[in-house]
C-alpha cells in the first residue's frame, strides 16, 4: 500500500504521484526538480497560505463568482491548512522558483485534493474542486505568495517576537529598578571611566530592548499593504475590481491585524521594499541584543579572574575538562541567534533586489529567511529574559573596590583643583599602585571633608 501511486495531468503532461498525497502533478513536477537543500515552508507560512486560500473562497463565494456549496468545501479544506492537519502535504523545497509558484500550486492541489475528498470524491480527478478554477480563483502566485509573506511575518512579529521582547525589556526594568543603589565603575573606550549606577547601565539595556519593541511594531506597520488582488502582473486580470480589498479585510478579521489592500498593485508586486524594511529593523534589533548580551557577559566575566561586578545564574556544566566552570552561555546564544539574523538580512537584502519589471523573483528565500529571523529572535528574547537576566546578581564588594581603585575618580577633582593637578595625582597613583583618595589626601590638596564629598561616587552619578 505505502508504494501505491496515482497518475495525474498538468499542462506539461503526466506525473507519477504516490496514491495517498493531497498534492498533485504540478507539486510533484516541482518535488523532482527541485531536490535542493530539504528545507520547507514552516508552519507560519503554510498557515499564512491557507488564510489567503480561505479568505479568497469565501469573497468569491460573497461576490457571486464562486458556488457557495464548492467555496465551502475550500474553506472547510484551508481550515485543516490552517490549523497544521495537512502540513505533511507541503513537500517543496524553499529553493524553486523564485515566485513561489510552484508552493502556491501545492496549495491550491492540497486543499482542491482534501476538499474531493471531504466530498467523498476521486483524489486527483479535480472533481468537483479544480485547484486551478476554483481554489486560485481570482488569484495568481505573483499576488498569493507576497501577501502570505507579509501575513505571516506580520502575524509572527505580533504574536512572537513583540512579545518576547516586552518580557525581556520588562525584566531589565526590573533589574534597573533594583540596582538602582549600586554605584560601580563606568567604561568607555573598554578603559576606566567615571562611576556609573549598575541600575543606569540596565536601564540602557532596558531601553533598547523597549525601542527594539517599538520597531517590531514599525515592521508590522511596514506589511500591512497586500498585493493580493493585483494577480498576474498588478492589471487585476481575471478578479473581481472588489477582490483584493475584501481578502484584505477577511485577513484582517482572521489575524486581528490591520491589512489593506495595497494602494498601488504595481509597487507591491514589482518591488519587496517593505520586506527589506522589516528586515532591516530586525537587524538593528539582533545589534542592540548583541551589545545587551555582550555587556552582562563581561561584567559577569570571572567568576574571581574579571570584572565580576554581576553574577549570571548556572545553567548548564562550562567545560568537558575544567570542573566547576559555568560559561555565560545564554548571552552566547542570544549573539549567535543575532549573528545570524545579521546574515539573513544579506540574503533578504539581495532577494529583494531580483525584482525586475513586474515581479520580484526571489520570495521563497526571503520568505524562509524573514520568518527564521523573527522566530529566533522571539525564542532568544524570551529565553535570554527567562533563564539569564531574571536571575542576575550584583557583587556589591566587588562594584565598591573596583571604584575605589580607579583612576578616573580624580574627574570630579578636576573642577576643584584644576585639570592638570587632578591629572598628576592621577598619574601618581598609577605608578605607586595607591587610591586617588590615598594621593590626594597625602597631598593634602583637599580637607578630608572636602575630599571626602568631593570624591563621593554616588553623587558623580547625577547630574550637577
Amino acid at each position: 500500500m505505502a508504494n501505491e501511486t496515482r497518475i495525474e495531468k498538468d499542462s506539461m503532461g503526466e506525473m507519477t504521484v504516490p496514491a495517498t498525497a493531497y498534492w498533485g502533478a504540478q507539486t510533484q513536477r516541482a518535488f523532482e526538480n527541485f531536490p535542493i537543500s530539504g528545507y520547507r515552508f514552516g508552519r507560519r507560512f503554510i498557515r499564512a497560505l491557507g488564510l489567503v486560500k480561505q479568505s479568497a473562497a469565501k469573497v468569491n463565494k460573497d461576490l457571486g463568482k464562486l458556488d457557495p456549496k464548492l467555496a465551502d468545501m475550500i474553506v472547510t479544506a484551508a481550515k485543516q491548512v490552517i490549523d497544521g492537519k495537512l502540513d505533511e502535504h507541503f513537500v517543496l523545497d524553499i529553493y524553486q522558483t523564485g515566485s513561489g509558484t510552484s508552493t502556491n500550486m501545492n496549495a491550491n492541489e492540497v486543499i482542491s485534493n482534501r476538499a474531493i475528498v471531504l466530498a467523498e470524491g476521486k483524489v486527483g480527478s479535480k472533481d468537483p474542486i479544480h485547484p486551478n478554477d476554483h481554489v486560485n480563483m481570482g488569484q495568481s502566485s505573483n499576488d498569493v505568495i507576497p501577501t502570505a509573506i507579509h501575513v505571516a511575518a506580520a502575524d509572527a512579529i505580533t504574536y512572537d517576537l513583540r512579545p518576547g521582547l516586552e518580557q525581556l525589556a520588562k525584566k531589565l526594568r526590573e533589574k534597573a529598578k533594583a540596582f538602582d543603589d549600586i554605584v560601580k565603575i563606568g567604561r568607555t573606550h573598554l578603559q576606566d571611566a567615571t562611576p556609573v549606577r549598575l541600575g543606569q547601565e540596565f536601564s540602557g539595556y532596558a531601553r533598547q530592548a523597549e525601542l527594539a519593541v517599538m520597531r517590531a511594531t514599525k515592521a508590522v506597520r511596514a506589511l500591512r499593504e497586500l498585493p493580493i488582488g493585483g494577480t498576474a502582473v498588478g492589471t487585476g486580470i481575471n478578479t473581481h475590481p472588489e477582490f483584493g480589498k475584501r481578502v484584505a479585510e477577511a485577513l484582517s478579521a482572521a489575524t486581528d491585524i490591520e491589512f489593506v489592500e495595497a494602494k498601488d498593485h504595481f509597487e507591491a508586486q514589482a518591488s519587496k521594499d517593505a520586506v527589506c524594511e522589516v528586515s532591516g529593523l530586525l537587524k538593528t534589533i539582533a545589534v542592540s541584543m548583541i551589545k545587551i548580551a555582550n555587556d552582562i557577559r563581561l561584567l559577569g566575566s570571572g567568576p574571581r579572574c574579571g570584572i565580576g561586578e554581576i553574577a549570571l545564574p548556572s545553567t548548564q556544566p562550562g567545560s568537558s575538562i575544567m570542573p566547576g566552570k559555568v560559561n555565560p552561555v545564554m548571552s552566547e546564544m542570544m549573539m549567535q541567534v543575532s549573528f545570524q539574523v545579521i546574515g539573513a538580512d544579506a540574503a533578504i537584502t539581495h532577494a529583494c533586489r531580483e525584482s525586475y519589471f513586474e515581479l520580484n523573483v526571489g520570495m521563497p528565500v526571503m520568505a524562509h529567511n524573514l520568518l527564521e529571523s523573527i522566530r529566533l529572535l522571539a525564542n532568544a528574547a524570551r529565553t535570554f529574559a527567562d533563564k539569564c537576566v531574571t536571575g542576575i546578581e550584583v557583587n556589591k564588594d566587588r562594584c565598591a573596590d573596583l571604584i575605589e581603585g580607579s583612576l578616573a575618580m580624580c574627574t570630579s577633582l578636576a573642577p576643584v583643583i584644576g585639570y592638570d593637578a587632578a591629572a598628576a595625582i592621577a598619574k601618581e597613583a598609577f605608578k605607586t599602585g595607591k587610591t586617588v583618595r590615598q594621593v590626594a589626601k597625602d597631598k593634602k590638596v583637599l580637607s578630608d571633608d572636602e575630599l571626602d564629598k568631593t570624591l563621593d561616587s554616588m553623587s558623580m552619578t547625577k547630574p550637577g
